[in-house]
């Protein structure tokens, strides 16, 4: 493959506009030459300080040496025989580990895919199969993929549901609380109810499903309340209870599944990102009686669980034990809240500050009325932080939120260098 050691983003771009359709967004009009733990740096030979991870994809950050080590070993064994017809041990293993973190006092099995959508897709599969019943209750402002069932099941419409319809059937959105913005936990509560009144008898609703903090929705936290009250609901009518941990899962926030901090256990997780140090792996965890439901042949993929991203995933649930790394989450969303705070202290424009563990977020209104969500500010902060130096992402459904998803593997100097550069920003564009 020819790469030209001269190439600039700019030329590197109009081949990209040229080559790839528009529907692929693009953040920044960068292109990466190589990057380590929570830096990175450009065709151009610029260092940026990664605070976007990939999405949620490098919580043990570029090219953690474990990870590429482990990936190195298994190349030389072998790279694929699909699970469905050759077996391989490192599947099982991940299986096992997985079983074991998850929350609930109940036996469990996991099955590996390799998208978050897909895991999304099929913990649906197995819970309709389960309970022989189709309805699924999702929330506003949830993201759950980019598939067609997926994207009937995220509650916003711009950019990823505008022109892709219609959608599967039987899928129906409850409010999800959201003070801030004037929805109460039991407003929340109440809007499920009234689906199961108004629009879908509850003994035809297989699941509900929900992220424990939402991802592109806002960084919005599940409060503990509204999750017990909707498994209250749950088991009244024999619903499941889905946690989408795609984005929150891999210690994210502070345990290594967000439902781990709930007061009850979901029946099924889906996760995904983190779990294998940037290899694509996915994965359904629940309860065993659940998970058995679809018959041999029902679940599987020609990827799904690839001994590549099963080398990855076990060697990143060692680099979390060897360097404690759920600790680290814990103690870099309690730095980042701090430091977030001072500089809301200073600029009215942040109208909130949040967080769990290290999955950290910042509101933005104008003159801080949250009436107003500030969209525009939003983009020129990540642009301009961008162009000092640091990568940012924004996210919620009113795009005025930045996210932070810096690698739990970044110095406590990289962290106060990003964050030195977010307070520059913040008196530039102002």
């Amino acid at each position: 493959m020819h790469r030209d050691p001269q190439a600039s983003n700019a030329a590197l771009m109009a081949r990209r506009h040229a080559a790839v359709p528009r529907g692929v967004g693009q953040a920044h009009q960068l292109f990466i030459a190589r990057g380590r733990n929570a830096e990175m740096w450009d065709v151009e030979g610029k260092r940026y300080i990664d605070f976007a991870g990939g999405i949620a994809v490098l919580n043990t950050g570029h090219c953690h040496p474990a990870v590429i080590e482990a990936v190195k070993a298994q190349l030389d064994l072998y790279t694929h025989t699909c699970f469905q017809v050759i077996a391989y041990e490192p599947y099982v293993e991940l299986a096992e580990r997985l079983n074991a973190l998850a929350p609930g006092r109940f036996p469990k099995k996991t099955l590996f895919l390799s998208t978050g959508a897909e895991a999304v897709e099929n913990a649906v599969k197995i819970a309709r199969a389960h309970t022989r019943r189709g309805g699924i209750i999702a929330f506003t402002g949830g993201y759950h993929g980019r598939t067609l069932m997926t994207l009937g099941l995220t509650g916003k419409v711009a950019p990823y549901k505008s022109g892709f319809g219609p959608f599967p059937g039987e899928i129906f959105h409850a409010q999800f609380p959201n003070p801030l913005h004037g929805v109460s936990v039991d407003d929340a509560l109440a809007s499920v109810e009234s689906i199961l009144k108004n629009d879908i008898e509850a003994d035809r609703v297989a699941a509900f499903i929900l992220e424990p903090v939402q991802g592109e929705g806002g960084f919005y936290i599940a409060p503990p309340e509204f999750v017990e009250g909707l498994k209250r609901i749950a088991d009244r009518h024999d619903i499941l209870l889905i946690a989408d941990e795609v984005q929150t899962g891999a210690g994210r926030t502070g345990t290594w599944f967000a439902c781990e901090q709930w007061p009850v256990a979901p029946d099924l997780i889906a996760t995904a990102k983190s779990l294998a140090g940037g290899f694509p792996i996915s994965g359904v965890v629940g309860r065993a009686d659940v998970m058995d439901a679809p018959a041999p042949g029902g679940l599987g993929g020609t990827y799904a669980g690839s001994p590549i991203g099963c080398a990855a995933g076990l060697a990143v649930l060692k680099a979390f034990e060897d360097e404690r790394l759920l600790e680290k989450s814990r103690a870099l969303g309690q730095r980042l809240i701090d430091k977030l705070r001072q500089l809301a202290s200073r600029h009215r424009c942040i109208g909130d500050v949040r967080g769990l563990g290290a999955m950290v977020a910042i509101e933005l209104f104008e003159d801080g009325d949250p009436a107003r969500p500030d969209a525009d500010l939003t983009r020129r902060i990540t642009a301009e932080a961008a162009h000092r130096g640091l990568i940012l992402l924004s996210c919620g459904t009113y795009g005025n939120v930045i996210r932070v998803l810096v690698p739990l593997t970044a110095s406590d100097a990289i962290v106060d260098e990003g964050l030195a550069i977010l307070a520059d920003t913040l008196d530039a564009v102002r």
